[in-house]
């Protein structure tokens, strides 16, 4: 069993039906991960906002990078790329702005957060990377379906 308790239906079902998508932690440096996700993910065809207050009004792989989750809404789902114990503000902000969805990257993980954003109804992802999930599920190379 995986820590976020989804299996590869639950994953597929996100990946494709996601359409917006708010990366927290965006980073201008290549060598950092987030800036390998968010380039992944707008080259697959998702509305990608960058979320970084210190980069804020920057661009980042063309998408512009706004300071706070609040600037990137709407949203269907939230990246997290923080440290496991600063999630919290921003699962709130994602439950207040209407969020589907909480993706915390590769060592995020924050089972009080997950609680709070299952119970307000929201899928939680944990531990995971969108990019090696797309991989390890075979999807397709083609944007995410446009009507979701």
């Amino acid at each position: 069993m995986t820590i976020d308790g989804l299996n590869d239906a639950a994953i597929r079902a996100i990946l494709t039906g996601t359409r917006r998508i708010a990366l927290v932690g965006a980073s201008a440096n290549p060598a950092r991960p987030s800036n390998g996700v968010l380039r992944f993910l707008l080259t697959h065809g998702y509305a990608v906002t960058p979320v970084n207050p210190g980069l804020a009004g920057q661009l980042l792989h063309g998408a512009p990078v706004v300071a706070s989750l609040d600037d990137a809404a709407p949203l269907d789902l939230v990246d997290l790329f923080r440290a496991s114990d600063k999630v919290m503000p921003a699962v709130r902000d994602a439950l207040r702005l209407g969020a589907r969805t909480i993706w915390m990257q590769l060592g995020v993980i924050n089972h009080d957060a997950a609680a709070i954003a299952r119970a307000a109804g929201l899928a939680v992802v944990m531990d995971r990377c969108p990019v090696i999930e797309w991989a390890r599920l075979g999807l397709a190379v083609s944007a995410p379906d446009q009507t979701a």
